[in-house]
């Protein structure tokens, strides 16, 4: 019963949509406005500090979300006239709906650590300014996320979209977990190409610009063509893990603040890894089982068990799966290339 209800209409919780999305851009204000004005480089220290209060941000905004759930079903008229419409069922099961979607969107994230990786030190960002490209990269992703969420929210209502999509997952986890690396070329790609035929690129940074004048003509910086390239992977990975959460949740609202608050913490993860992500190279095969799982879950678990596969239960298979995938990673360590 539960999955057929729609539990936050968008023509009656805009508000609510709308008021998250001031909370995130205060922080995200906040943040490069007062903590990050000053171009520094980012210390594992102080990654790790922030990542902390970003989740402990998320897992604050879940519980307070349970409390407003509590509150407001009960009230709700469309909802009270639902014939054994169970309340508090219905709270905990979205509760921990949002729990589930922030988790799998973290864990991928990991894998657009590599990325980012790759990418700044391909371009040879400076330590001092990779927290500003990723900040606005992140930005950027936000408004990517948002029409990625609204156009997965209308197409799902299509049958023939669920089972597009719970394949697509399935086959996204295999060829995570089997499909050979392949070599990131940030120069290669089409749109960086396409960028520099029409603006004119600087071989030097002028500090932490994106854009210069030069005799009167309007240059981009290294800077920029570097969160140029960002962006253009943010689009490819989320067509990977916005289906993913909706696997998990018929709910845009949890879609959406679940996915938002992931990607707050991805800067600082990536300041935390970005030396050692070797050491999770069995992270991909765990998150190819987590997708895998979802994809199933969307097309066939979900059947299988009355129209909705328990939220618990995926829950627990999520973080067990992406446990021992780095249990796994630290008991067997990847193997030294020697010199050649």
């Amino acid at each position: 019963m539960l999955n057929e209800v729609r539990l936050f209409p968008f023509e009656d919780h805009w508000w609510f949509y709308a008021g998250f999305t001031v909370f995130v851009l205060l922080l995200l204000l906040l943040d490069l406005g007062v903590f990050h004005r000053k171009a520094h480089t980012v210390s594992v220290k102080e990654a790790a500090a922030w990542s902390v209060v970003w989740v402990s941000l998320a897992l604050a905004f879940n519980y307070g979300f349970y409390r407003y759930m509590l509150h407001h079903f009960p009230v709700d008229p469309s909802l009270a006239a639902i014939p054994g419409f169970d309340a508090a069922r219905a709270a905990k099961q979205t509760a921990l709906e949002f729990l589930a979607g922030y988790v799998v969107e973290y864990s991928l994230s990991v894998d657009n650590i590599f990325v980012f990786v790759v990418v700044l030190n391909y371009f040879a960002i400076p330590a001092k300014y990779q927290h500003r490209v990723l900040f606005f990269g992140i930005m950027g992703a936000l408004v990517f996320r948002a029409i990625f969420i609204a156009l997965g929210a209308l197409l799902l209502r299509f049958e023939w979209v669920v089972w597009l999509f719970g394949a697509f997952l399935v086959v996204t986890g295999g060829r995570m977990m089997f499909a050979p690396e392949k070599e990131v070329l940030p120069e290669e790609n089409a749109v960086i190409k396409l960028f520099r035929r029409f603006v004119p690129v600087t071989a030097e940074f002028h500090e932490q610009r994106f854009f210069v004048k030069l005799g009167g003509v309007l240059h981009a910086t290294p800077l920029f063509i570097a969160l140029l390239f960002l962006e253009m992977t943010d689009i490819l990975f989320a067509v990977d893990s916005v289906p993913a959460i909706f696997a998990l949740t018929k709910e845009p609202l949890v879609v959406f603040t679940s996915n938002i608050f992931a990607i707050l913490g991805l800067r600082n993860l990536y300041f935390m890894l970005a030396g050692a992500m070797d050491l999770f190279h069995m992270l991909k095969y765990g998150l190819g089982i987590v997708l895998v799982f979802v994809g199933l879950k969307m097309v066939i678990l979900n059947r299988l068990w009355g129209g909705h596969f328990p939220i618990g239960i995926s829950l627990g298979v999520i973080i067990g799966v992406i446990a021992v995938s780095v249990v796994l990673s630290l008991v067997f360590p990847k193997a030294q290339e020697g010199p050649r």
